[in-house]
């Protein structure tokens, strides 16, 4: 595409205009840099008498490129913040012992992961373990004499030939890899080690730990203790065949002297989190029976400790529910759920009545605008939590009766001194079918609603999860650069309902969420200070498919950001990690033998229509969407002699922004493939020229 001359000096005069007045604000705006300044709060635990939190705090080193996890203590009423493990390293998994008297954690000591106990009135603090492999949901026994703990159990690798033996001194290839597991290598973690997870429990005082389940079976935690200390909780699927059964697992009890196991469910679909009543009366958890539908709901359920009287509880909510705490009186339990793109703590009773005790959790999602946030109760019903706003990353907050209160304040020395985004809500009708779509904008600092911004529509993943009116550094960032970002949740997004999750069942992408899509820019243009030649498109995941299914139906948009997408869906449900779940979950059947809906579903079938300038951006190491997708695409557009560019992001996962320096590398090229784009006047592509 070539620009005339005169087309070219308007160009030239609106950037200086357009720099001149960006860089007048710039010590205000949020810089690339100051993404390495951001700290939030994650996990937490409220000691039992409501009167301390602990939590985990976390901290982008600059120096070594990594998101530290530190853990830092305060009283309920705000006062006496301090570190309690502030080091180089991470921790992760605090819990206060049942007396309260004591936290557990763990932690890397000479490279390895492993468990600690501190002893709060005195500050000491034990290693209590001496572990080969990182424990994971830990759990303290009712008398506090006990941690137990899931952690993986290498096995024999398989083996065919044997080789010849090596001459000493002989330097060979690495030996071949065999393999002949189902799920053989994973998203973050690569090619797994032969093994299976078990239960361990630990001495509180330290000591050696000791295996309690067993089998070539994994068991999953969350654990739960019951009441006498005799046995554990746990998951598991120990069926025939277990390894396909992704979405299958069911209840177990498994008692701590002896092994012996018992298995106190046998239902159709997902069973996890349990946890026991204070009297010993019931065992609650999360079920899920979605029946292989694409989209589905998790509820609460309860069960007598020898796996009778099943009834589920919430089901008429119509929401998903996780993380059950039983009350103190163990006549109710504690949840949060997703609502209309915000996030809640509920209380539901036995009846099945229930009530929203808080709103607002959030702000751990930094990178983009996911729904977020933990919680945790004490016996007298102080409620600790996260929350952030559209300006924040999330604090520590806590509910004392009715009154909440914001305890930390992690981000003032930065935030209170940069000029944010504001985010508003937009509501609005899809053009495909009328359905109503929540939506959000923001506008760049210093907006003027009298002028005309360029605008970035940007689609969330999953494609079932949800964005809300969250911080987001990528779109505060684009923001700050002079966008207006525009962000929606589609059908099939959670937080609407069964009905609404359904719409985008066997339509992962399609022409319909494109419709909603579509039906907000219009929306966000009737407003009247979105500039309609001045439309970008970008996403990750599922927004990175739904991103190139787009610009294969229209060609509005000036450039697109492609990021981790899948482009073939017959490749990729054959090469991605999790490909039993997936087709079983996302489709109506094999790719063998439902070939075209895999091929009406898949971005590359439209790249013949593609026109639009497009950066694809994936990690190099990606196993969940992988590099090959991107490739495809990549040499299609090539072929197509469409504008691309891929940027392959070395040593990263599916989650490409994991490490500040990639956060910052991934929003950066996709602004300056967008301001590439964005010249004043300048022609779309496909537009008529006079210099052709």
């Amino acid at each position: 595409m070539s620009v005339s001359s005169p087309v070219r000096f308007r160009v030239l005069i609106g950037l200086l205009l357009l720099g001149l007045a960006f860089a007048l604000s710039a010590e205000e705006r949020l810089s690339a840099r100051d993404l390495f300044g951001l700290q939030w709060a994650s996990e937490l635990q409220i000691s039992p008498d409501g009167e301390t939190i602990v939590y985990r705090r976390a901290i982008n080193d600059i120096l070594i490129d990594r998101t530290r996890y530190n853990l830092w203590i305060i009283d309920a009423d705000g006062s006496d913040h301090r570190p309690l493990l502030s080091e180089s390293g991470s921790a992760s998994s605090p819990r206060f012992s049942p007396d309260g008297e004591r936290l557990a954690w763990v932690a890397e000591a000479d490279g390895r992961a492993q468990l600690f106990v501190h002893w709060l009135d005195g500050g000491q603090t034990a290693l209590v373990s001496n572990l080969d492999a990182t424990p994971s949901s830990i759990a303290w026994s009712p008398d506090g004499q006990w941690i137990a703990f899931v952690m993986q159990v290498p096995a024999d690798k398989p083996s065919l030939a044997t080789p010849p033996d090596r001459p000493e001194g002989a330097e060979w290839a690495p030996a071949v890899r065999v393999i002949d597991s189902v799920i053989y290598r994973f998203d973050g973690r690569g090619f797994l080690e032969p093994g299976f997870q078990h239960v361990f429990v630990v001495s509180a005082e330290g000591g050696s730990a000791r295996q309690i389940t067993s089998g070539d079976y994994d068991h999953h935690g969350p654990l739960a203790w019951m009441p006498d200390g005799q046995s554990l909780l746990f998951t598991s699927n120990r069926a025939e065949g277990w390894q396909y059964q992704l979405g299958q697992r069911d209840l177990h009890r498994v008692d701590v002297a002896d092994g012996t196991m018992v298995q106190l469910t046998e239902r159709e679909g997902m069973i996890s989190s349990p946890t026991v009543s204070p009297d010993g009366r019931w065992i609650a958890f999360e079920y899920d029976d979605h029946q292989g539908r694409q989209y589905s709901e998790s509820s609460l359920a309860l069960v007598r400790p020898d796996g009778s009287d099943f009834r589920r509880l919430g089901v008429e909510l119509d929401r998903s529910m996780s993380d059950p705490q039983w009350a103190a009186d163990s006549d109710s339990l504690w949840f949060r759920f997703d609502d209309h793109g915000q996030r809640h703590v509920g209380e539901i009773d036995l009846d099945g009545d229930w009530e929203v005790r808080v709103s607002g959790l959030g702000g751990t999602a930094i990178g983009r605008p996911y729904l977020s946030g933990m919680f945790h109760v004490s016996d007298n019903r102080r409620i600790a939590y996260t929350a952030g706003t559209a300006q924040r990353p999330a604090d520590v907050h806590v509910r004392i009766g009715r009154e909440q209160r914001r305890l930390t304040d992690l981000n003032r020395n930065l935030l209170d001194h940069r000029e944010l985004a504001e985010v508003h809500e937009i509501n609005y009708r899809s053009s495909v079918d009328g359905t109503e779509i929540q939506g959000w904008y923001l506008t760049p600092p210093g907006f003027d609603p009298t002028q005309r911004y360029p605008m970035i529509l940007e689609i969330h993943g999953g494609p079932h999860l949800a964005y809300g009116a969250e911080f987001s550094a990528e779109m505060q960032r684009y923001a700050a650069e002079g966008f207006v970002v525009f962000y929606d949740n589609h059908r099939g997004s959670s937080s609407y309902g069964r009905d609404f999750g359904m719409l985008l069942e066997y339509k992962y992408s399609s022409e319909e969420d494109f419709g909603d899509h579509m039906s907000g820019v219009d929306a966000m243009i009737e407003l009247g200070f979105v500039d309609p030649e001045r439309l970008f498109i970008t996403g990750g995941s599922a927004g990175g498919i739904a991103t190139a299914y787009a610009i294969g139906l229209t060609d509005r948009f000036r450039a697109a950001a492609v990021a981790k997408p899948v482009i073939n869906w017959i490749s990729k449900t054959l090469t991605g990690d999790y490909y039993p779940g997936q087709i079983e979950r996302q489709f109506p059947g094999l790719p063998w033998e439902h070939f075209e809906h895999y091929w009406q579903r898949s971005p590359l079938s439209l790249v013949g229509n593609v026109t639009t300038p497009t950066l694809l951006i994936t990690g190099e190491n990606d196993y969940r969407t992988p590099m090959s997708e991107t490739e495809q695409y990549y040499q299609a557009l090539q072929l197509r002699r469409v504008d691309t560019v891929m940027i392959r992001v070395p040593e990263a996962a599916h989650g490409i922004a994991s490490r500040p320096s990639h956060l910052i590398a991934k929003i950066d090229n996709i602004l300056a493939w967008f301001q590439r784009y964005d010249a004043p006047n300048q022609l779309k592509p496909g537009d008529a020229d006079s210099g052709e």
